[in-house]
């Protein structure tokens, strides 16, 4: 037999003894914080620390620079994966230059 099905065996007679209590896994807990509500002044401070226009801070986030300027004038909230890209730069700036999607010229 292949290396690759007496591992896929190993695994699940391991998994199956864990199931019946002749042994015990190894297990760990994975907690997803929850992600972070911004209101128009979080917004428009994580991306002056960028660097970033409105329009260039839209490029990167995937959205519209109208979706951007509602954003900053609190008519609309950043919610989902948007919420956590805004986490992600608000925890290490130096992300937009290490994740270049859009390049700044000067």
């Amino acid at each position: 037999m292949s290396d690759l099905y007496n591992s896929i065996m190993a695994g699940l007679t391991e998994a199956i003894e864990d199931a019946k209590g002749k042994t015990s896994l190894k297990r760990r807990t994975v907690t997803v914080i929850p992600v972070k509500n911004y209101d128009a002044s979080e917004v428009k401070a994580i991306r002056e620390v960028t660097g970033m226009t409105q329009k260039a801070f839209a490029n990167y986030m995937g959205v519209s620079d109208k979706t951007i300027e509602a954003w900053e004038a609190g008519r609309n909230t950043p919610s989902g994966t948007a919420s956590r890209l805004l986490n992600m730069i608000e925890m290490d700036h130096n992300i937009v230059n290490e994740f270049p999607f859009v390049k700044i010229g000067k």
